[in-house]
């Protein structure tokens, strides 16, 4: 069975509003390395037309920074869905879906392949709430940025979620990636 690993940047206050983070060198080289182990990324609207076409234009540029070119081409090359229900199109190796996410994302773990990784802050939300997420990803960044959107606003859970830390990396920027297991 497939893993679904949720990753994102978060602040100290719990902020997930990518304008409020760093994002340097050493951080995309992070998450190339996680997009190397997985074969399927997963977003809602909002974060897709946040990512596509940013990254799959800097692929094409080789005047960008080494690590922001291995990152796009890396996120470039790994197929896509978008849950929406608002999108008419999308690029190149990405499906849209108007489904609900719990029967899809079910669907998919049982498929052969590496892991799953969802991103931004709705549909993550929604599948930790249904259960189906099995690792978090976060790195927190030494920002309190006071406002914007908060990391699962809104989510209401059956019970507590309990996390067990598997590893840890502290970055030369401040920031802290930290990976959690579902227990």
């Amino acid at each position: 069975m497939r893993n679904v690993i949720f990753a994102i940047n978060i602040t100290l206050d719990g902020c997930c509003d990518h304008t409020k983070t760093i994002a340097d060198e050493e951080l995309l080289e992070h998450y190339t390395h996680l997009l190397r182990d997985v074969d399927l990324q997963v977003f809602g609207r909002k974060t897709y037309q946040l990512m596509v076409p940013y990254w799959p234009d800097v692929a094409k540029n080789s005047s960008e920074t080494k690590a922001s070119i291995e990152f796009a081409q890396t996120f470039d090359s790994i197929n896509k869905i978008v849950f929406s229900q608002s999108l008419d199109s999308a690029e190149g190796n990405t499906r849209i879906v108007r489904t609900n996410p719990h029967d899809e994302i079910l669907k998919l773990k049982q498929q052969q392949g590496k892991n799953i990784l969802i991103g931004g802050v709705s549909i993550p939300s929604q599948l930790i709430e249904l259960g189906l997420v099995d690792e978090y990803r976060f790195v927190v960044q030494p920002i309190v940025a006071g406002e914007g959107r908060r990391l699962l606003e809104g989510v209401s859970l059956r019970e507590r979620l309990q996390l067990k830390l598997v590893e840890s990396k502290i970055f030369k920027s401040g920031c802290v990636a930290l990976r959690y297991l579902k227990q």
